[in-house]
């Protein structure tokens, strides 16, 4: 067997494993480890490179940056932000038709600037705002299918976990990949706003009750919004300190993760909502996060040397040069087929299995790895919201206390923000400065 197919069984292979229900990592792992072996003729030598690709993921620098952001992240989720944000955003549209919607849309687009997971928008807004939502009028569909829309803005708008997977995988810088994300991410935010009015004027039966009045005589309808913005304090100060730090060039993006968690800590003690008990499971949530994604690079770092040691990058390489196919049509392949393997795949999954072989290709290109990876990002966001696997949905759908909302329900609410989705990518591939205009 030559080495090409050896590789090709095993990106086969992996996809099976992965689709059984076999962790990530493992897969990656495993049958990385099988193939080196089998090219190189030696177990020793795929052993020597195994703990090679282990050592460069313990001892390199820039890894530092991603127990950091979890944390932040985690301290967040758990101090009341989120609620904070919701009930202000809400207090902002109230008058207007969908305001409910947009308002969750903005919570969760200034959620997502120091969270940078979408899982977490997911749970903390499903909690906060769908009951908010069903109980002033609007359909249980439309209120999950908001919430599970614009949580994606949780890895689109810096910082983002899957920003830094990518800006370490292609040598990338990260800041570099912040900057790109803040275009897309409020043209996304804007066109999700847009799209909820059109919803609300012309699918009135979709979108329900649209009236957005807090009920008099309660706390909140006697709070002015003036007051009330003051619960933004906290969060605007953590994404000057995060995201300010970075851009100043005060800070590299492992120092502000270490200053987005001291941060948060502080808020969340300020706030008194972080217990002993919530601290200890906030660190072993984060412990646990910090070794998954390690482990994915340790497991991927593998995977490139054996995709390296066969040849397959080369040949892919050399296949699209003699095909005469331009950037562009490689381009919208490589997005078509992230689009299909975000049915089946997780968003970590995803990115480690495509990106290292289409890595050299594009490469070659001279394309604008911040450009390249922002779509990558969109396109593999996607499938956190589409079926069957719908990561995103399933976090929802988990998180809700009705539990008479069902997956369907979900996927149905969500494929509005789907198509705004899509139209987005296609708008960045057209005008790629959408991506650049802060960089």
């Amino acid at each position: 067997m030559s080495d090409l197919m050896v590789a090709a069984f095993s990106i086969c292979g992996i996809l099976a494993l992965i689709s059984a229900g076999m962790p990530v990592a493992i897969s990656l792992g495993i049958l990385s480890f099988i193939g080196v072996a089998y090219i190189k003729g030696s177990f020793d030598i795929a052993g020597m490179l195994l703990a090679q690709a282990a050592a460069d993921c313990v001892n390199g620098y820039i890894f530092g940056v991603i127990p950091l952001f979890v944390l932040m992240g985690m301290v967040v989720s758990v101090s009341g932000i989120g609620k904070d944000t919701f009930d202000v955003a809400n207090r902002a549209f109230k008058n207007i038709r969908g305001g409910l919607g947009i308002a969750t849309v903005v919570a969760n687009a200034i959620f997502a600037a120091v969270t940078g997971v979408s899982i977490a928008s997911a749970a903390v807004f499903s909690k906060v705002a769908v009951p908010e939502m069903v109980r002033l009028g609007h359909t249980k569909r439309f209120s999950v299918g908001v919430v599970t829309g614009s949580s994606v803005l949780g890895m689109l708008i810096p910082p983002s976990l899957l920003l830094i997977l990518f800006g370490i995988l292609t040598e990338t810088s990260i800041g570099d990949l912040f900057l790109g994300g803040i275009g897309p991410g409020i043209l996304l935010s804007g066109m999700y706003c847009l799209g909820i009015l059109i919803m609300a004027y012309q699918f009135p039966g979709h979108v329900g009750d649209t009236r957005n009045k807090l009920e008099s005589g309660s706390d909140d309808a006697n709070l002015s919004l003036g007051r009330s913005a003051w619960k933004l304090v906290p969060i605007i100060s953590l994404i000057f300190l995060v995201l300010g730090g970075i851009y100043s060039g005060w800070f590299t993006p492992t120092e502000s993760g270490a200053a987005g968690a001291l941060g948060a800590l502080v808020i969340a003690i300020a706030k008194r909502k972080l217990s002993w008990q919530k601290l200890w499971t906030v660190l072993l949530e984060t412990g646990n996060v910090t070794v998954t994604i390690l482990f994915l690079f340790f497991a991927a770092n593998m995977y490139s040397r054996m995709l390296a040691l066969s040849g397959l990058t080369g040949f892919v390489g050399q296949f699209i040069s003699e095909s005469g196919m331009g950037m562009y049509p490689v381009l919208i392949l490589y997005l078509f087929i992230i689009l299909l393997m975000g049915m089946i795949l997780d968003s970590a999954s995803i990115m480690m299995i495509i990106v290292p072989l289409l890595y050299p290709v594009m490469k070659d290109f001279g394309i604008d790895f911040v450009w390249w990876g922002i779509l990558t990002l969109l396109a593999i966001e996607v499938g956190l919201l589409t079926p069957p696997l719908g990561m995103a949905v399933f976090v929802v759908q988990s998180s809700l206390d009705d539990q008479t909302i069902s997956v369907t329900d979900i996927f149905v609410g969500t494929m509005p923000f789907v198509l705004m989705m899509v139209l987005l990518i296609a708008l960045i591939v057209l005008f790629p400065s959408i991506t650049l205009v802060f960089v």
